[in-house]
Formats: structure tokens, sequence, C-alpha cells
């Protein structure tokens, strides 16, 4: 697939010259910014279809600038590059908010596949903006939860659990699934990542409502229910 709409902020001027040059390659279009706030302009002013972020900028750090872009609604998939790869650094960025996590240096074939991959899964979503299951809405586009008409507030990786749960309604999810779709890991980092993030995404879920919607399936996984 060719022909994107790439923003890469990125404070390394040479480093940026050669993505843009892998990228042009490629046919793709890419506006390098060298700042976190130069980056949040560019992204609320012009519609982008793959954000690449570095982690570590001169003013705003790249964890600080995807929470920004997820709170101001900004959709589109967002890869962040790091020179810091331990999974803790990728699980960090990844529950910020990032689509993929990808640590320097890297390949440049992998970068344009990760991209391409993101682009997919990006327009393979957007056919559905609006997901219902029971008294559950999923607004794809906007970010947003809703229980019974009333809006249950999320962060990015707690709406990204809850999407995935809402496009999985009813079918067990293990920790595997979750780990591999939500978190893009093909590996389990050993850390309880996930049950934190259920759990908080099941308190919000069910606080102030009498029925549960979101069950252990002990041994296996998670499952939503219809209430």
């Amino acid at each position: 697939m060719t022909g994107l709409n790439i923003l890469y902020v990125e404070d390394d001027a040479m480093l940026a010259d050669d993505v843009a040059r892998i990228m042009a390659s490629e046919g793709n279009r890419l506006t390098w910014t060298a700042s976190g706030q130069d980056g949040l302009r560019r992204a609320a002013a012009e519609p982008f279809d793959v954000i690449i972020l570095d982690r570590m900028l001169p003013d705003l750090s790249g964890i600080a600038v995807i929470e920004r872009l997820r709170g101001a609604g900004v959709a589109a998939p967002v890869l962040m590059l790091s020179a810091l790869g331990r999974a803790e650094n990728r699980i960090e960025g990844l529950d910020a908010g990032v689509d993929d996590y990808m640590a320097k240096p890297f390949e440049p074939a992998e970068l344009v596949a990760r991209v391409r991959a993101l682009q997919r899964r990006a327009t393979g979503h957007s056919h559905s903006a609006v997901i219902l299951f029971g008294g559950l809405e999923c607004h794809v586009k906007a970010r947003t939860a809703h229980r019974d008409g009333r809006h249950i507030p999320l962060s990015p990786k707690e709406f990204e659990l809850f999407r995935y749960f809402m496009e999985n309604a009813g079918e067990v999810i293990t920790r595997e699934m979750l780990l591999r779709n939500v978190w893009n890991l093909s590996f389990d980092p050993q850390t309880n990542v996930i049950d934190v993030n259920v759990g908080r995404l099941r308190r919000k879920l069910e606080d102030g409502f009498g029925t549960s919607v979101l069950e252990t399936i002990w041994g296996t996984g998670y499952r939503l229910v219809a209430h």
C-alpha cells in the first residue's frame, strides 16, 4: 500500500532525512517536525494516515505527546520509535496509547512493513463507527465508551481494551490474544499489566450499575457479556 500521508516527529535531523527517503521510495509523503509541540499542532491541523513518534524529544516526551494526541481525539495510528527498547518501555508506550513500538536502530524494511500494517489495521476498523452490544456502545472514531447512555471516561489503553472486547463480544478472550492484539506483543512480559488494565476497565464499566458485563473465565481469560 503506497501513497500514505505520514507525520514524523523526531529531533534528529539526519535520522529524519533517512526515514523521509525510505518512505518516499515507497511512494509515501512524509511531513517532518522536530518538536513535540510542533507535532501536536500539525496533527491537529491535518489528517495523517500514520504518525511516527520519537520518544525522547527536546520539549515534550513522546509519552506526553501521545497522551495529548489521544486526549484531543486524534485517532491516527501511532508508531513510537525509541532507543529504549526493553519490555517495560514498550508496555509504557503502548499503555499511553501508541499502536506499535519499535526500538532503534531498526531495519528500513521492517519500518515500512509496520507502517503499512498500522494503516491496514486502521482502515479495517473504519467500517464500523459505532459498535453496540447490550447496553454498551463503542464509538470508534470518537474513541468514547457509553453504558446505558452514560459516558464512561477511559484512558487510551482502556479504550483499546474496550474496543477489542466489543469487537469480540460474547467470546472468551485469552491473555495471549490481548497481548497480541491490544499490546502488540508477541511474548508475555511476565507482568500484571493485563490484570491491572482489565480490572480498571471492569470497575469503570460497572461502577454505579447493578450488573457485571466483564467476567473472568478462570484459567482462560475474559468475556464481555450482555446484561
